[in-house]
């Protein structure tokens, strides 16, 4: 309701005030699968979640969380999906990687059919991780396809189709051919 000098009275409607639902978000802790055994090549990962993602009869999408010298933080199952893809968008994927400080990521999933080969979509989603990895300074290390009841393994890194990284999860600026190069300094946002 306003009054003649065009301001607006209180009405019961302000009175009643509104509720807004504060909620928290946490990071909890399961038991344990992962060691404190540094992940320095895809075996490494593929031995600590490859028989887990293994016994899945759906794609699942994992993501391992690790410190900057490779040591895994923790690992997180951030979707489970079909029996022939599986969705997985950045944001459940950086989830965990946030709240655990992780200095980078690895992401592992599985392909039920035993066929390793990466899909357009499993090529889509590294491509983005990578993008949006390195925009967050959480480096996408490795994505690596499991098959079924086999012991073969997919990796992007090993396929040279990512930046190689090295066991501290430090991304590789330069190969030797760009060593003599001059390397300008990054300039990094401020965010107001």
């Amino acid at each position: 309701m306003t009054d003649a000098g065009g301001i607006r009275e209180m009405t019961d409607e302000h009175d009643r005030g509104y509720k807004l639902d504060m909620v928290s978000v946490r990071l909890v802790q399961d038991a344990p699968i992962l060691s404190d055994h540094k992940i320095c090549t895809p075996e490494d990962a593929v031995e600590i979640m490859g028989k887990f993602l293994r016994e899945m009869d759906r794609e699942v999408m994992c993501v391992i969380n690790l410190k900057a010298d490779g040591t895994p933080i923790n690992g997180h199952i951030a979707s489970i999906g079909a029996i022939n893809q599986t969705l997985a968008h950045p944001r459940e994927l950086l989830k965990t990687a946030i709240l655990s400080n992780a200095a980078s990521m690895i992401l592992l999933h599985s392909h039920p059919s035993g066929n390793v080969e990466p899909s357009r979509a499993d090529v889509e989603v590294t491509q983005r991780m990578l993008e949006i990895g390195e925009l967050m300074e959480i480096p996408l290390v490795d994505h690596i396809i499991v098959g079924g009841s086999n012991r073969d393994y997919f990796s992007f890194r090993e396929k040279r189709l990512l930046r190689q990284q090295t066991c501290s999860g430090i991304a590789a600026e330069m190969d030797q051919t760009d060593k003599k190069e001059e390397i300008m300094p990054r300039k990094r946002r401020v965010l107001r």
